[in-house]
């Protein structure tokens, strides 16, 4: 009923490669454009004691969201499930609001006047980049 055509890893992982070189290449010449420093890989880079505050409590009101969702959501008779409830959804959602937030206090409270832009041209990157592989049907590749 549901295969998985012999290439789909060979395609998956390709893409996976250009989504990230592209990101990558993006991502350093953005940085050098606008002198913003490196940030860590893997860390969440709070601006100051109170973005780390709003940022936990944005965190973990998506995580209750997440969980409600999946309760909701199951009790619900199959294929008629609330779309703002599934985990994707809640998970683009926190990326795109945790990461204005993050923005926002850059822009207020950060050291560079530039750290700001670079958060957001990233974060505009990432949507058109995950609209153009939705729309493309992810290059004609699946």
């Amino acid at each position: 009923m549901y295969e998985i055509e012999p290439t789909f890893w060979l395609h998956f992982l390709l893409l996976l490669i250009i989504l990230f070189v592209l990101m990558a290449l993006f991502n350093a010449i953005l940085r050098r454009w606008l002198g913003v420093e490196k940030p860590k890989a893997f860390s969440h880079n709070h601006v100051n004691n109170q973005h780390k505050k709003i940022d936990w409590s944005i965190r973990i009101f998506f995580m209750t969201l997440i969980v409600l969702g999946f309760f909701i959501n199951v009790s619900r008779p199959l294929g008629e499930s609330y779309l703002l409830l599934e985990p994707w959804f809640l998970l683009f959602g926190l990326v795109f609001i945790t990461e204005i937030v993050r923005a926002i206090m850059e822009k207020k409270y950060a050291k560079n006047p530039n750290a700001y832009i670079y958060t957001i041209g990233q974060l505009v990157f990432i949507l058109v980049l995950l609209i153009l592989l939705f729309t493309t049907d992810f290059f004609g590749m699946f």
